[in-house]
């Protein structure tokens, strides 16, 4: 039985006269979506640039959305023009473009595999460190990459939208709740709660904005202020343990399941406090003495290739889980239906429909997407990408790309069914499976770590855009949107963040000079760890310090057998198993950020438990205003550093002992002076 507000949503469903896709395209929508794009890039910028851990903002960019374009429609109104209606066909449009927007700020790769072929990530090895295997960032030729791959995804799937969304009725879970939100906002009481929530956000951005703002000034040097502070003591802070004070994380860690939060904990005691400890005991044993802090021939190796190994170890499994899944569901289906309807075919779908379903079908079928301008445009955008791509990336030859855009329309059809069944989007494994693929087939000599990190780009932006672009055509069948404007949407969407992204990570480029560098403030460790894959891939395990392969088979070995305790245990107890991807995010970063989440999760779980109604109402506002606070201030610190505006306190902790060498010393100095 439908609940009360999902009576009140049906209700204003059926009554509503949906606007023409024309009308569900207007200048508000796309204007808010730039503004919002610009935040969420920025956020998720500075998320790639530290820790690697994106949560999802679907629900954050979907409250804001409704919210400024909302002000926008008071503003016409007080200003006495023309009102038009705010619709959710136009909010969703909005989100679908945000979405699209900020997603290149992750799938762009300049926390990875892009920033990876830098001279600042290859500095930090001995390996492949030379002109064939480096290409330092620069503003035109990302913008231009980008521009020729990610609009491939889009065309890819664009024949098979009815398959996925009708005939097989695949969930997308995300898609489905981004949709049950905003069709909740267009209800007197979904508004209501929704401008209550939007205060709330705002609150908490203005805190963890200031908050940002006060910490700065403690900054002026290396390992200064709150972000360094030993709150677990020295020794534990040496490990990387210590509380960074840092709402973003905090706030991360309130978005994110508890289970992931003590993972990555889980994970940071593993390899700082257990592992790394002991074989740092086999130093002139295990590795040369002599070994600098980032040879991969040294500690780090272990670090990076253990790291490695359960990250793969997890995705190996994951995919093997999804394909398996994905086939049985493919094959009953095409049991019940002997053909594979396409967009425009007579075929009735084969599941049957209930009276919503059907009105949502009627309009999902009325605006047609030609199948001729889909493959047209896949056939153009690949010819010229075919042409042009080997011209930014010559160890990246024609036929490489030639070749990956013959497996991209089955590759991205993987994913995009298998995130509909499980909301699990595989697409870093699709990239990793071309950086070991490509890297191998053109070799060390001839720029093999580079040809395997583009091409990892390549197959990373077709499959996640696909993806993308099917849960936006969910979305948009649960809340009446027009296809056609949706893909609209998500074409103007990619092309705003094709610009902003490579824009946002200049800005971080340019202002800090040790973005990329290990112990920073922005240590890009996916950077890092794609580019000794790619290393991994080119000179095989000839690149592996002592032992390390050895322990890298049992982590990958561990990875799949806790994935696989995890499927096979009851929900009583699977619930409490660690998960191997966010064990592995510490293994190279440290745990401090760790520390931060587990805060978050703590504040939501006492929240719950105290009032569980409020939590579900607004711990998601609070969480994002902290996330959204901090990353704002970055912009402002950005600008900040460019002007050559240096803090004016460095807060930083000693030892006793050294504090009373460091009071002598300046005694010293004083009695001379």
């Amino acid at each position: 039985m439908a609940t009360g507000e999902e009576a009140r949503e049906r209700g204003a469903e059926s009554a509503e006269m949906v606007p023409s896709w024309r009308e569900q395209l207007t200048v508000r929508a796309f204007v808010v979506s730039a503004l919002l794009a610009v935040l969420f890039s920025v956020i998720v910028m500075k998320l790639s640039l530290t820790a690697g851990i994106i949560p999802s903002l679907n629900i954050s960019a979907g409250l804001l959305g409704f919210f400024f374009a909302r002000l926008w429609a008071a503003a016409e109104a007080r200003l006495g023009l023309p009102r038009r209606p705010f619709t959710r066909q136009e909010n969703t449009v909005i989100q679908t473009c945000v979405v699209a927007a900020y997603g290149i700020a992750f799938s762009g790769g300049f926390g990875s595999y892009m920033f990876a072929m830098s001279s600042r990530i290859a500095g930090q090895a001995t390996e492949a460190n030379d002109a064939m295997n480096i290409k330092d960032p620069s503003l035109g030729w990302m913008i231009g990459f980008l521009f020729l791959v990610c609009f491939v995804g889009l065309f890819a799937l664009v024949p098979l939208r009815k398959v996925m969304i009708i005939d097989y009725g695949l969930s997308y879970p995300s898609g489905t709740a981004t949709a049950t939100l905003i069709n909740g906002f267009h209800t007197p009481q979904g508004a209501k709660d929704a401008k209550e929530q939007v205060k709330t956000l705002g609150r908490y951005s203005l805190f963890s904005f200031l908050w940002g703002f006060f910490k700065w000034f403690y900054t002026a040097g290396d390992d200064c202020g709150f972000e360094s502070f030993p709150s677990l003591g020295l020794e534990a802070y040496e490990r990387k343990f210590y509380f960074s004070f840092s709402p973003i994380y905090v706030g991360v860690g309130m978005i994110c399941p508890y289970i992931i939060n003590v993972s990555i904990l889980l994970g940071g005691i593993l390899s700082w406090g257990l592992m790394w400890p002991l074989i740092e005991k086999k130093k002139g044993s295990w590795y040369p003495a002599t070994a600098k802090g980032s040879d991969l021939h040294g500690l780090q190796g272990y670090k990076v290739f253990i790291s490695i190994a359960m990250i793969l170890g997890d995705g190996f499994y994951n995919f093997v889980k999804v394909s398996l899944r994905m086939s049985t569901a493919f094959m009953a289906a095409a049991r019940r239906k002997s053909t594979l309807p396409v967009s425009g075919s007579g075929d009735g779908p084969a599941r049957s429909l209930d009276d919503d379903d059907l009105r949502r079908t009627e309009y999902f079928l009325r605006d047609q997407i030609p199948m001729g301008v889909a493959l047209a445009g896949y056939v153009a955008v690949a010819a010229v990408s075919v042409g042009v791509v080997p011209k930014i990336f010559p160890q990246l030859k024609w036929y490489y790309i030639l070749a990956v855009y013959g497996m991209a329309p089955v590759l991205a059809f993987c994913n995009a069914y298998g995130m509909g069944l499980t909301d699990w989007s595989l697409a870093t494994t699709y990239g990793k499976l071309g950086i070991f693929v490509f890297g191998a087939w053109a070799g060390a000599s001839h720029g093999g770590v580079i040809a395997g990190l583009a091409a990892c780009g390549v197959m990373m932006t077709i499959v996640a855009t696909a993806a993308d672009l099917m849960q936006d055509f969910k979305t948009g069948y649960m809340t009446l949107a027009s296809p056609r404007s949706m893909f609209i949407s998500q074409v103007i969407g990619t092309a705003m963040g094709c610009v902003i992204g490579p824009c946002v990570f200049w800005l971080f480029y340019r202002a800090f000079d040790n973005v990329g560098l290990s112990g920073s403030d922005y240590p890009a460790p996916y950077a890092v760890v794609y580019r000794n894959m790619a290393i991994f891939g080119v000179q095989g395990f000839s690149s592996l310090p002592k032992h390390c392969l050895t322990l890298c088979c049992v982590v990958f070995a561990a990875a799949v057998v806790i994935n696989l305790a995890r499927d096979l245990a009851p929900e009583k107890v699977s619930r409490f198993m660690p998960v191997p991807m966010a064990m592995a995010i510490p293994f190279y970063l440290g745990s401090y950020f760790a520390i931060d989440m587990c805060v978050g999760s703590a504040i939501l779980f006492v929240w719950e438990r105290v009032d569980k109604a409020g939590a579900d109402m607004f711990a998601r506002s609070v969480a994002s205003g902290l996330i959204c606070g901090e990353g704002i201030w970055s912009m402002p610190q950005s600008v900040l550093a460019l002007a050559k505006v240096q803090p004016p306190i460095c807060m930083k902790f000693l030892s006793r002992s050294t504090n009373a060498r460091v009071d002598a010393f300046i005694q010293t100095l004083s009695s001379k002076t």
